[in-house]
């Protein structure tokens, strides 16, 4: 369980030719992408389950705020690069 430090915890995902570098702390579930939101940047349901996928799968959804920066490559390589970053 993410505990309520101001400690972020960082990580970078690689997905063909994307990279995300991803910031994750103690918050409300808040994901932000290139300062955009989730729904925003990524219009495919698909694409935001994967992103969303690690976060489901350890019950932390609504537990953490998510902040990524992501180039590189397609759409579909981004979010797979995003959900590596969170995992």
């Amino acid at each position: 369980m993410v505990t309520g430090t101001t400690t972020d915890v960082l990580g970078t995902g690689r997905r063909k030719s994307s990279v995300a570098r991803v910031r994750v702390r103690a918050g409300e579930g808040n994901i932000t992408i290139n300062k955009r939101t989730l729904d925003d940047f990524f219009y495919n349901e698909q694409h935001r389950n994967a992103v969303l996928a690690p976060l489901e799968h350890t019950g932390l959804r609504d537990q953490i705020d998510v902040v990524i920066r992501v180039h590189g490559g397609g759409i579909t390589g981004q979010a797979d690069a995003c959900k590596l970053g969170i995992a």
